[in-house]
């Protein structure tokens, strides 16, 4: 039997993290991606390289 594998990607998230959220987060967190349509996750890489976009300039 094969190894159960999911979808191909040419970008593998093979890291995981973990962080705490105040109730509050997560209700703009949960908001951003409803209005959006994208996933939290999506929503937290995006904050993400907005500020590295900020630091590196």
């Amino acid at each position: 039997m094969s190894p159960r594998t999911g979808r191909p990607t040419t970008d593998p998230k093979k890291h995981e993290t973990r962080i705490r959220m105040s109730d509050e987060d997560i209700e703009i967190l949960e908001y951003c991606a409803k209005v959006t349509g994208k996933s939290k996750a999506d929503i937290i890489r995006e904050g993400i390289r907005e500020v590295y976009k900020k630091i590196k300039k």
